[in-house]
């Protein structure tokens, strides 16, 4: 998961909304809390996931790193903390030369199938690779809907587990997310914090299925 170059992200002191714009305005939001005992929390409004909150703005270094680092694409905290060795082994993966010189916008990666996937793949027209994009894109078309609303839980869940975990009623509108039911979901954040549950409220816009 990645808060790689994202437009939007969000930050939160506790449980009161900041601000919502590029990495430029939340580090400038929230120069003057670092002081506070508040817990500052930053999220990717894109995924939904946490991010390393910007330092103080004395430490003009580790902010000028913290900027470049989003910007170009470094997981979100609690990504690296859960990956770990996964992402260093995906991205020695990435960095694996090819075999031949690949077409112009086609990359090349590893699939493992068994024998008579392979054997059937390769007596389609065009063969294994083009086959395999022709399932890939049949089945984008056709489960568009379902994986807006797939992304659009696993968003709200991700915001949800990283600022409201201890709040009452969490388990319960967790289930009601993934089961789809709007109004199950929404009598049970109706006590939370009002700028915690109108966020969350806009990352599950597309979440249920309205028909």
């Amino acid at each position: 998961m990645c808060a790689a170059r994202s437009l939007s992200f969000t930050a939160f002191a506790d449980s009161r909304r900041v601000v919502t714009g590029d990495l430029s305005a939340v580090a400038e939001a929230l120069k003057p809390l670092h002081a506070g005992a508040e817990r500052l929390l930053v999220f990717d409004d894109s995924t939904g996931a946490p991010v390393d909150a910007p330092p103080p703005p004395e430490q003009a270094g580790a902010l000028s790193a913290w900027l470049s680092a989003l910007q170009a694409g470094a997981p979100p905290a609690s990504a690296q903390a859960a990956e770990g060795g996964e992402v260093a082994e995906s991205g020695a993966a990435a960095r694996r030369p090819g075999v031949g010189r690949p077409r112009l916008g086609v990359v090349s990666r590893e699939v493992t199938l068994l024998p008579r996937h392979w054997a059937w793949l390769s007596a389609q027209p065009g063969g294994a690779s083009a086959a395999l994009r022709r399932l890939v894109d049949e089945a984008r078309q056709q489960h568009a809907a379902r994986d807006v609303r797939r992304l659009a839980r696993e968003r709200a869940y991700r915001f949800m587990s990283g600022i409201a975990s201890h709040l009452p009623r969490f388990e319960e509108a967790s289930r009601a997310l993934f089961a789809g039911d709007a109004r199950a979901f929404d009598t049970h954040i109706d006590a939370w914090p009002p700028d915690v549950r109108a966020h969350l409220r806009w990352l599950a816009r597309d979440a249920f299925d309205m028909a």
